[in-house]
């Protein structure tokens, strides 16, 4: 697969991008692994979840508020604290919750529940986390900054993100609900790149095929040959795409204008 002797980690990106426009790689199977070696670079702090959108417990709260808070958020891991938010105790397990209630000896306190937890500096790289992670069978763990407070937590689906791209579940916040495809005042349209290939079709009388690529993100990504960035252009059959928002793993929508029929 690789031409030559590659010298250092741009040379070999490069020689797999060149596999890639020869048809020896997909462009998921690139992204994946760009996003496999630039995760040896990247940090806790690049990927974690901050401290203000952390769902945590107060180790004093009565079981049932700590059940609507499990129900509502929909986690299976939380961060339980004492007085201070800074002063975790443990880990509670949404498993472990169902589990006691089960049994019909439902407990008097979730301090009956805790489990350890990992305490991590932001600074640690994320593929060593990652192998932590899968030693240890252990999924999240709390980020502290310099001064010991919190400042984060991160779940090894945070990291497997930064490799594969993002992992939604049903309990994720997506664009579901929203139009993939909306009409812009200027008479072009802003196209979701997770727009199925058959929707865009029905839509507009293309017949893109979708034997490859499921979505249309997939399809201009890999009409562009690479991961592209915010502004950059392609014109497919009598469909011409701009990127409007991009991130280091996946485009996320674009700009979409159709030229007349002849």
């Amino acid at each position: 697969m690789l031409s030559g002797e590659a010298q250092n980690r741009d040379e070999v990106l490069d020689e797999l991008r060149t596999a890639h426009a020869n048809g020896l790689l997909s462009a998921d199977t690139l992204r994946m692994i760009e996003g496999a070696i630039a995760v040896s670079d990247q940090q806790v702090a690049d990927a974690m979840l901050p401290r203000a959108q952390i769902v945590a417990i107060d180790v004093e709260a009565p079981m049932t508020e700590v059940i609507a808070t499990v129900i509502e958020s929909g986690h299976s891991r939380f961060p339980v604290h004492g007085e201070d938010r800074d002063d975790i105790l443990g880990i509670l397990l949404a498993k472990d919750l169902l589990r006691a209630y089960g049994s019909g000896e439902p407990p008097a306190s979730v301090r009956q529940l805790l489990r350890p937890a990992t305490v991590i500096p932001e600074s640690k790289r994320l593929n060593v986390l990652l192998k932590e992670f899968r030693l240890s069978r252990n999924h999240m763990a709390i980020v502290m900054d310099e001064y010991g407070g919190v400042s984060g937590l991160i779940t090894i689906e945070d990291v497997l993100e930064q490799i594969v791209g993002e992992i939604d579940d049903e309990h994720d916040d997506t664009q579901a609900e929203a139009p993939h495809i909306s009409a812009l005042p200027s008479g072009e349209f802003r196209v979701d790149a997770l727009t199925p290939i058959d929707e865009f079709n029905e839509q507009f009388g293309s017949n893109f095929s979708d034997d490859d690529y499921d979505t249309i993100g997939g399809l201009v990504t890999d009409a562009i040959s690479h991961l592209p960035e915010p502004g950059e252009e392609l014109s497919l059959d009598r469909f011409h795409f701009r990127v409007a928002s991009a991130d280091a793993r996946r485009v996320h929508a674009f700009v979409m204008h159709v030229a007349a029929n002849d």
